[in-house]
């Protein structure tokens, strides 16, 4: 009798250790989310401190993404970047990460266009947007979707480094302070957009995941792009004013300063293309123009 008790306690622990054991395989698998926490704990996937090109990316083990890699045979990394967003506000914050799943696992075909407006727009609340800081008319204001250029910055700089035709693009009107003056993208609903050409032969699958404040986004497709160099020539520098916003909450005579500013300017852009054959030729990708962005300064 003690024989066959010890048995069953037995079965039931190798049961409820092998069901347990199912459940995290299972929630490995299928929960993208604890599978990017499992890889950034063990920092497997490369983590700049400032915006830049990367190789090595957060999902590459994930189910879902090597399954959506196979399904629409994109299998090579064509190029990836990293938005590094600098004290994001909590709206813009959250409405980066939403804009960001509506772009992953996005297949644009061959001589197809990848526009963001249709893909992610309109940016209401009832597309699920919050209010976020944009630039509006020379001023920083609150909107719905406040953010989303950030979304409209990294397909910028990843569809340049892909070697993809750039179909509609517009420059912020003042500076940003994640990635380098002339590789910004803006958008507005209506007006402007973010636009490129699939001009390769094949599929063309992106990936995007916000974790913490860097946007990690990737294009897939069936071959290697020619490899791609910025440079920019400022012509012009404009010095960035002060503005003093009153905070009675602050003690007689302090002052906070809110938002760091930032030069004006207006920036020649090109890229140096240099192809697998040893050819190497030269893009102008246009001049961008900013007004400063002042220093916004609260006191009392």
């Amino acid at each position: 009798m003690k024989k066959l008790f010890c048995l069953i306690l037995v079965f039931s622990l190798l049961t409820i250790n092998i069901s347990y054991a199912s459940s995290i395989y299972y929630k490995d698998v299928k929960n993208s989310e604890l599978q990017i926490l499992l890889n950034k704990i063990d920092k497997n996937y490369d983590n700049p401190d400032v915006s830049s090109e990367v190789t090595n990316l957060p999902w590459r083990n994930d189910s879902k993404f090597l399954y959506s890699k196979e399904k629409y045979n994109t299998p090579i990394l064509m190029a990836a970047y990293v938005a590094v967003l600098k004290n994001p506000l909590p709206g813009e914050e959250a409405n980066v990460k939403h804009a960001a799943s509506m772009v992953k696992e996005k297949v644009i075909k061959p001589g197809d266009v990848f526009s963001q407006n249709k893909t992610i727009g309109p940016y209401t609340k009832e597309r699920g947007f919050k209010e976020g800081s944009s630039y509006s008319a020379g001023k920083i204001v609150m909107s719905e979707g406040g953010g989303v250029c950030k979304i409209a910055t990294t397909l910028y700089n990843l569809a340049v480094l892909s070697n993809l035709e750039i179909v509609e693009r517009y420059n912020h009107s003042m500076p940003i302070n994640y990635v380098p003056y002339g590789q910004d993208a803006t958008v507005f609903y209506g007006s402007k957009d973010f636009r490129f050409k699939n001009t390769t032969d094949g599929n063309i699958l992106i990936w995007s995941e916000l974790i913490g404040n860097k946007l990690y986004m990737g294009f897939y497709g069936t071959k290697n792009p020619p490899k791609v160099t910025w440079d920019h020539i400022i012509t012009e520098r404009r010095e960035p004013g002060k503005k003093y916003i009153k905070n009675e909450s602050l003690k007689k005579g302090e002052m906070i300063e809110k938002i760091k500013g930032l030069e004006g300017a207006t920036v020649k852009s090109t890229i140096t293309i240099e192809y697998l054959n040893g050819d190497i030729s030269v893009k102008n990708m246009g001049i961008s123009r900013y007004n400063a962005l002042p220093f916004i300064i609260e006191t009392n």
